[in-house]
């Protein structure tokens, strides 16, 4: 999005998000009609698969987001806390309460390291003006879509709300949407977890970004809407607050990101982040896939493949779904 708002502005964004997006958005969305059309398939080995498939995944996500944004004794404790925090308190507030706490931690520890650069920001084709418009809607958003769908009992609002506030506060990459995601629509049983990780699993095998896997949740929702135009409203949703905080944030980042408090606060944030993650690969993820040892060993060789032998991950996701089918079989 913010490639295409500076090379060719608001249409350039949305042309820009449309491309990277529509391919993974259809796959996922024809992917939730058949768990629709064949529901006893959740049962199956290959979703079996696909879901121990999730736990080799999110554990690469850790692995990597681990070395890269905790590194040290400091954030890896931030990371610890953030994690025995979301476990302890289970739901969104539980996660908001550990990006902000890491934030705040950062902000004390790190804030005398890194340095202040005066370089001068590049030309962009958005004036402040329209950025603060922009945060502003955001923020309004964000505040004011929970109130309105207690005030007004409509399933599509709720929906709506719900997504929102997860693309809202999704940091350090793709994968920390699983946590928030699931808190989302598992407990008030618009998607089964069975469902939720079988599709979590094969947003793997698809190209483009992570948060089309919200097409996939919209399309097997219960109740409606669902079918793809539950797909299109969840997307739209969750990748909103994107379009808004890329035009609100594009004029003034380049400033605030050279300033140490920022710096610092960012480093906690992203500590916290980690900690999301591994939360969220013991539950849901592993407590859902691994009951077996067979299933473990399977789990173990998809994430060896994925981080020290480098296959594909369309490709460890194929292999994982047959040799789930094939455990089912002995």
């Amino acid at each position: 999005m913010a490639i295409g708002l500076i090379r060719a502005g608001f249409a350039g964004a949305i042309a820009a998000w449309l491309g990277f997006t529509t391919p993974s958005a259809v796959t996922l969305i024809l992917f939730g009609y058949g768990v629709e059309r064949w529901r006893g398939l959740l049962d199956s080995g290959v979703l079996h698969g696909l879901k121990i498939v999730a736990v080799a995944v999110v554990a690469q996500a850790v692995w990597g987001m681990a070395r890269s944004l905790a590194p040290d004794r400091a954030r890896i404790t931030i990371a610890v806390g953030a994690t025995w925090l979301t476990i302890a308190w289970p739901g969104s507030l539980g996660q908001i309460l550990a990006i902000v706490g890491g934030g705040m931690i950062g902000w004390q520890l790190f804030g005398g390291e890194g340095k202040s650069s005066d370089a001068p920001a590049p030309p962009l084709p958005i004036s402040r003006g329209t950025a603060i418009v922009s945060l502003a809607l955001f923020l309004a958003l964000l505040l004011g879509l929970p109130a309105l769908a207690q005030a007004i009992p409509s399933h599509a609002l709720e929906l709506f709300s719900s997504f929102y506030r997860t693309g809202s506060l999704v940091f350090g990459g793709g994968h920390v949407v699983l946590p928030l995601l699931q808190s989302a629509v598992i407990p008030p049983g618009w998607v089964s977890n069975d469902a939720f990780l079988a599709g979590y699993g094969a947003a793997q095998a698809v190209p483009g970004p992570l948060f089309t896997f919200a097409a996939y949740l919209g399309t097997v929702m219960q109740p409606s809407p669902s079918g793809w135009i539950g797909g299109l409203l969840c997307l739209s949703a969750i990748f909103l607050p994107s379009f808004l905080l890329v035009i609100g944030t594009l004029p003034f980042w380049h400033a605030l990101r050279s300033r140490r408090p920022i710096q610092a606060t960012l480093r906690g944030v992203n500590a916290a982040v980690v900690g999301l993650l591994l939360a969220a690969l013991y539950q849901p993820v592993w407590t859902s896939a691994i009951a077996v040892p067979s299933d473990f060993g399977l789990g173990l060789a998809a994430f060896v493949l994925l981080v020290f032998w480098q296959v594909p991950p369309w490709l460890v996701v194929v292999a994982t779904a047959l040799g789930g089918a094939g455990l089912a079989f002995l």
